[in-house]
């Protein structure tokens, strides 16, 4: 007698079913909240070595999985490998974050000579995650929208306001969409061999799309999105894919409706009810509990998720939070949370 599949019930509300309790996962739950994450960077180095170390960034990936049980996992890696596999330099500094170099505020960015095969050991990670996971488990691949993976390549680190890119972006649009055509390119091939190598879904974050205009949102975040989702649909039409356009707000709907993702993240300053009313109907939706409500726990984190329940109640919903949680997030309120979502 043929033994019956577990379900993987992330991927169901992917693919648009409604469960009667919606299955959670957490953005950055593989990271530096959890000791055993903390005890295996001290022995290893810093974030890039672990994240191009395949056995390593397997053992992380799997690390809140066996914690927590978790309904997904998320791949270890980095949204800045994409621009390391377009021929940046790629570095972390301590207590300061990522740098890049050259940057292209200053360089021409054809003039890159592009590195592949720096990409080789996440698809390695890929397949190793992929046979350890439990049959249960969703395995959730990623990349940076190209809007957000430019801002670091421009500006060569992190900004607060994006300056340099938008600067570019208006000066020159013709050679800045020339870069958001190189980077949609090979995010497209990146995000396809996850899916070979063994991720069921995929999500798309743009962190930073909230800095920009209506219309320069439109072309810098809608246009190269929807293609994205457009040629990995015709490449891997079995794959979901999430849009998590964060700071994006009254422009989700459009966003909804003009890259057609099968679900939506939600950041935490988006009203549930507001989302519930406004997106489309029957559209899986992801979030949106604040990392500080998660980080805070008590009185603020139970109303928080009862808000949330009750609104997405009626649609497909992926609980999660509006970012990635937060470095001193104690562990029993991540436990409280699990229990408040499943009813235990």
């Amino acid at each position: 007698m043929a033994t019956e599949q577990p379900v993987r019930k992330l991927l169901a509300v992917l693919r648009g079913e409604k469960p009667a309790v919606p299955p959670i996962w957490l953005m950055r739950q593989a990271g530096r909240y959890l000791p055993e994450y903390r005890e295996l960077r001290a022995q290893k180095g810093g974030f890039l070595e672990l994240a191009y170390d395949s056995d390593a960034a397997c053992e992380i990936t799997l690390q809140p999985i066996r914690r927590f049980g978790f309904d997904g996992a998320i791949l270890f890696s980095d949204i800045l490998v994409v621009p390391h596999a377009m021929g940046q330099d790629l570095w972390f500094e301590t207590g300061e974050g990522p740098r890049l170099a050259p940057k292209l505020a200053e360089y021409d960015w054809q003039k890159l000579v592009p590195a592949p095969e720096r990409l080789n050991p996440v698809y390695e990670t890929v397949r190793k995650v992929r046979a350890a996971l439990p049959a249960e488990t969703t395995f959730l691949g990623f990349a940076g929208s190209p809007w957000t993976v430019a801002t670091y390549m421009v500006a060569g680190q992190g900004s607060k306001d994006h300056a340099e890119t938008r600067s570019l972006a208006y000066a020159d649009p013709v050679k800045f969409g020339e870069l958001i055509d190189a980077i949609t390119a090979t995010t497209i091939d990146y995000l396809s061999k996850q899916i070979e190598a063994g991720v069921d879904a995929v999500q798309l974050f743009d962190s930073w799309a909230g800095s920009l205009s209506p219309a320069q949102f439109e072309r810098w975040v809608i246009a190269p999105n929807a293609a994205i989702v457009s040629a990995l649909r015709t490449r891997h039409p079995d794959t979901p894919i999430i849009g998590f356009p964060k700071g994006a707000g009254g422009k989700l709907p459009a966003y909804a409706r003009e890259v057609c993702p099968d679900a939506l993240g939600l950041d935490e300053t988006v009203d549930p009810l507001w989302a519930h009313a406004s997106l489309p109907e029957n559209l899986p939706v992801q979030g949106n509990l604040d990392p500080l409500a998660l980080m805070a726990g008590g009185e603020a984190l139970e109303s928080a998720v009862a808000h949330i329940l009750k609104a997405f109640e009626s649609r497909p919903h992926i609980f999660n939070l509006g970012h990635g949680i937060l470095q001193h997030t104690p562990i029993a309120h991540v436990e409280k949370l699990l229990n408040l979502v499943r009813g235990g």
